[in-house]
């Protein structure tokens, strides 16, 4: 059995680990970007100006590193992509810390519209506050 078209684009932005130039041929420009309460950050964002200025801005300031690893991709008849994986990163100054994720993708015509996010963010609030 093949891969889904829509499964393909979410799994080309994973394999490129969030490559800047490869977010901007994905993601829609009107993308709402929506992050679990409790996460860095956590809150809706609409646009990939402000996901790429709002949230991952602050987001690097404090780690070095930080990007999706998809383990498991599955889609329905309703242009959702269903991402199981954990973000990699390290913290500045070294410290590696991994955080299981789900990711909810809506895609339309080849493009991420919507993004629902959960994570487990205590793991992540622990590495970046002790």
């Amino acid at each position: 059995m093949s891969e889904s078209p829509n499964i393909a684009v979410v799994r080309r932005m994973y394999e490129s680990k969030a490559a800047p130039d490869v977010l901007q041929e994905v993601i829609h420009p009107e993308i709402v970007w929506d992050i679990t309460p409790g996460f860095p950050g956590g809150g809706v964002y609409n646009g990939f100006e402000s996901v790429a200025h709002d949230f991952f801005g602050p987001l690097f300031e404090r780690l070095e590193t930080f990007y999706p690893v998809c383990r498991e991709c599955y889609a329905d008849s309703e242009n959702h992509v269903f991402a199981f994986g954990h973000y990699h990163g390290a913290i500045k100054g070294g410290k590696a810390v991994d955080v299981r994720f789900i990711h909810i993708w809506t895609v339309r015509d080849g493009k991420l519209v919507h993004l629902r996010q959960a994570a487990d963010s205590l793991v992540l609030d622990r590495a970046l506050n002790g």
